[in-house]
């Protein structure tokens, strides 16, 4: 019988605390998301702080607690890169050997061509760009034309923007279905993503009709794992997109945080037993994209005030970590290669337990997986480690 009988698990989309040692390979020396932000604002988080958020690191006004309610520790990203596909994989048990492609300079004539020629229409875009700045400078030639805009990032994403009143929803769905046969081979990106909006030149506003077309996950990930054992697997968030739903009991979409929080609520009132995995998305694409720090600090506070309130069963396990960085206070508005918070909570874990710096993500897919009686490829599982009654 599992040491905890239900485990939920939440992502604090890029919630980093700190650059890794090869940051300044991603171009990300200096960066650490939480530590910067308290340096700029100070930060009101006691629940997070109580649990052990503070003795990760030093962190300006989030002092560390003397006597720690949760296990606390920070995950290194084993794998190369530092985005949303590489680090949820890596939670999962899938260590990359080498990053998706990016495109800095815009995706090759051979793939826009390609897809052109395949959806029948031209595309606007073609850079790297912020999407609500995109769609603020394409997004009334796109009305016009009907043409998609396609745009990236500083991560391995091939991203579709449409008005929903020139593109319908479904039509844009497939379009990222063709764009994800396209992009094969050398050019196979970790996601393409359907980014629809709506509103008036000036005032376009993105919808919640987001849909992410991930790379299959290799067989064998802690969901199939979990699958196999006939654990119920609820997700809450882009989770379901990232691992293509596979080993996935149920899964709900989310608007923003306030809906994640209150989702996760609900899948609490609903599963008794298995692993409830959730993402709060907006710390990511509200606010560190748009290096809006203010905006990132009252998102971390709404949530500390929200687990203040979470009333967890005494068999539960709650684990909070992040997937990567993503600092809104360096010039960059791109994800930043860093450590990942790691903090467990629950009546049946040992207080205070410093798990230390561990060497991949992966670690805490495995304690996962031995909690429900099975285990993953990579990782190292800490289940002793947090359990009442284990030296």
């Amino acid at each position: 019988m599992s040491e905890f009988r239900r485990i939920i698990w939440i992502v604090l989309d890029s919630v980093g605390i700190g650059a890794m040692p090869d940051a300044a390979e991603f171009g990300d020396a200096g960066s650490d998301t939480l530590g910067n932000i308290a340096k700029q604002r100070k930060l009101t988080l006691p629940n997070l702080c109580g649990l052990g958020l503070g003795n990760i690191k030093p962190l300006p006004n989030l002092p560390a607690v003397q006597h720690p309610i949760g296990a606390y520790g920070k995950c290194a990203l084993a794998s190369p890169g530092k985005d949303t596909t590489t680090g949820h994989w890596e939670m999962a048990g899938i260590l990359l050997e080498k990053p998706f492609p990016v495109y800095p300079r815009g995706f090759p004539p051979e793939v826009i061509e390609e897809f052109e020629k395949r959806v029948g229409r031209r595309t606007l875009g073609n850079k790297p760009a912020s999407g609500t700045e995109i769609i603020a400078e394409l997004g009334e030639q796109h009305l016009q034309t009907g043409w998609p805009i396609v745009y990236t990032s500083a991560d391995s994403v091939f991203q579709i923007a449409a008005h929903e009143s020139v593109i319908p929803v479904g039509e844009l769905y497939r379009m990222c279905a063709i764009a994800r046969e396209v992009l094969r081979g050398s050019h196979e990106v970790g996601r393409v993503i359907a980014r629809p909006f709506e509103g008036e030149p000036g005032r376009f506003v993105r919808t919640s009709n987001r849909k992410d077309f991930a790379v299959p996950p290799s067989q064998g990930m802690l969901l199939d794992k979990l699958s196999e054992r006939q654990i119920p697997v609820y997700a809450v968030g882009k989770i379901s997109d990232i691992f293509l739903h596979r080993g996935i009991s149920e899964s709900v979409k989310t608007k923003n945080n306030a809906d994640g929080m209150q989702k996760t609520e609900e899948a609490m009132r609903k599963r008794a037993a298995g692993l409830i995995f959730v993402n709060l998305v907006d710390f990511d694409q509200l606010y560190g994209h748009r290096n809006d720090i203010e905006g990132y600090a009252e998102a971390l506070e709404a949530v500390d005030r929200w687990l203040g309130t979470l009333k967890p069963e005494p068999s539960d396990l709650i684990l909070l970590t992040a997937d990567h960085g993503c600092d809104p206070t360096t010039a960059s508005t791109d994800h930043s290669r860093e450590y990942t918070p790691l903090l467990a909570y629950g009546d049946r874990v040992k207080a205070g337990v410093n798990l230390g710096t561990r060497a991949t993500l992966a670690d805490i897919g495995q304690m996962v997986a031995e909690n429900f009686g099975t285990q993953i490829q990579a990782g190292t599982s800490f289940l002793k480690d947090i359990q009442k009654g284990f030296n």
